[in-house]
């Protein structure tokens, strides 16, 4: 079975998407999306954080941005319908609409991704 690290990150009321392994291998990278209920409507935040967990750290909220510049990732869209949002997400990021979880449920995920060997997308 293909195992690929597909995620929903968010902070707060947030959920989370991952496209998987991003970047060269020099410097390997986790693209994951977020979907956050803000005062300006629900936000869809793409982030590309660098690939460094591990079994004991798999937050993928801690993880460094691979841009340095981009600590709070790339607002793709704001909207008012939780909807819309969530499809808009997976049409920019290609985002999975069965593999979205929660915030708390997104380690368990990269667990999982890490136990099949960091596959690529």
């Amino acid at each position: 079975m293909r195992r690929s690290l597909s995620v929903l990150c968010g902070v707060a009321k947030g959920l989370s998407s991952s496209s998987g392994r991003y970047g060269g291998a020099e410097s390997p990278a986790i693209r994951w999306v977020g979907i956050e209920s803000t005062k300006r409507g629900y936000e869809v935040t793409l982030h590309v954080v660098e690939d460094v967990g591990s079994e004991t750290f798999c937050d993928l909220l801690e993880f460094p941005p691979l841009d340095p510049e981009d600590v709070f990732g790339q607002t793709l869209a704001v909207t008012d319908d939780a909807a819309v949002a969530m499809a808009e997400a997976e049409r920019r990021t290609g985002a999975v609409r069965q593999c979205w979880v929660n915030a708390g449920m997104a380690g368990d995920e990269y667990l999982d991704y890490l136990r099949a060997g960091r596959p690529a997308t």
